[in-house]
């Protein structure tokens, strides 16, 4: 088998993790203060695959060719290519044949989350050599996703957001594909949604009697596109943290738990209770960092606590008065409170935002 190529696709609005989305690519969110893209360049890369393709929207994609470059600090190679609407996966498919050429390749979701990477399921591509391989997760909610019918172990079907699902067996943001995927999407009409589904270019391959193949995901797997998805990847990826601290940390800190604490973090009269991840520049001054939370660069929180949370680039959390949990706060937001008795908050709020609760 040749071998194979990488694709990744970051052309999604994000509309899901407006508005944070507004002023940035939901693949460039970070979990764990590392930017979601990163972790598929870096499972590929994993892999044995380090010649990359990423699909990028016109809007977004020259924030994402700025964030990954030429690919070389991953030890890959990186084309980008530019997906003019977003018309389907099938239609990024197509977008990419020249790049792709007549080489089996790996198509990621560059907004997905992986546990275990992808060196199993190469590994299975390239002993099996079927003409798909696709990834399958039970989940609560089928309908807001392509779901396969199986047959035993074989598929029969597979069907995109079925309001009567057949199964619980959802298609995981991971595909292998050899280049008789191709064909298929040329042959497809747009669905009722207007796009050229991956979920029917596979069921052609089915239909023509192709070998298609599936797998369950072991360990997790997460579509880091809603918030509540977001915070739970973060959290999952932080409980795999192993201590590093290398910021500064005065006597009257305390650090507990796994912490990563990056070169010139401070930490001031704070408790730190890990899993968390506090990145360089960051300023904790009187202030209760809890689990899984993620403080981004240059990010002082005061006279604050904050629980299992995303704090990005630059903002600033002061005098709250209550615990901030569940949150997502984008670039150089400015969060702040003077008096009153408020309960919890939760929020997603935008970047270059300024809320003062009064």
């Amino acid at each position: 088998m040749q071998d194979l190529k990488g694709l990744i696709l970051s052309g999604g609005a994000g509309t899901r993790l407006r508005p944070i989305t507004h002023t940035s690519a939901k693949q460039l969110v970070p979990v764990a203060n590392k930017p979601v893209l990163f972790y598929g360049i870096e499972a590929l890369v994993a892999a044995g695959v380090t010649e990359i393709g990423i699909i990028i929207a016109p809007e977004t994609g020259g924030e994402i060719r700025e964030a990954a470059g030429d690919g070389s600090r991953f030890g890959a190679e990186i084309t980008y290519i530019v997906q003019d609407e977003p018309a389907g996966l099938a239609h990024a498919v197509l977008t990419a044949a020249d790049f792709i050429g007549d080489s089996p390749f790996v198509m990621y979701l560059g907004d997905n989350l992986l546990r275990d990477g992808l060196s199993g399921l190469v590994s299975t591509f390239r002993e099996d050599r079927p003409e798909a391989l696709i990834l399958l997760t039970p989940v609560e909610d089928p309908s807001s996703y392509g779901v396969a019918e199986l047959d035993g172990e074989r598929i029969v079907r597979l069907i995109e957001k079925p309001k009567d699902p057949p199964s619980n067996l959802a298609l995981v943001g991971v595909y292998l594909f050899s280049s008789s995927i191709f064909d298929a999407a040329r042959s497809l009409e747009p669905s009722w949604r207007g796009e050229l589904e991956i979920t029917e270019a596979i069921q052609k391959l089915i239909d023509d009697g192709q070998r298609v193949q599936s797998e369950v995901v072991r360990g997790w797997w997460k579509d880091t596109g809603q918030l509540a998805d977001m915070l739970d990847a973060n959290r999952l990826v932080l409980q795999e943290l192993e201590t590093r601290l290398q910021g500064e940390i005065d006597e009257e800190s305390r650090v507990e738990g796994k912490v990563v604490l990056e070169p010139g973090a401070r930490l001031i009269r704070s408790v730190v209770r890990g899993p968390a991840a506090i990145a360089a520049g960051a300023v904790i001054e009187d202030a209760y960092i809890g689990p899984y939370t993620s403080i981004g660069e240059e990010v002082v929180v005061r006279r604050s606590e904050v629980e299992h949370s995303i704090i990005l680039f630059g903002s600033v959390v002061e005098d709250l008065g209550t615990r901030l949990e569940a949150s997502l706060l984008g670039r150089n937001v400015k969060l702040t409170r003077h008096e009153g008795m408020p309960k919890t908050l939760r929020l997603l709020v935008g970047d270059r935002s300024e809320i003062e609760i009064v």
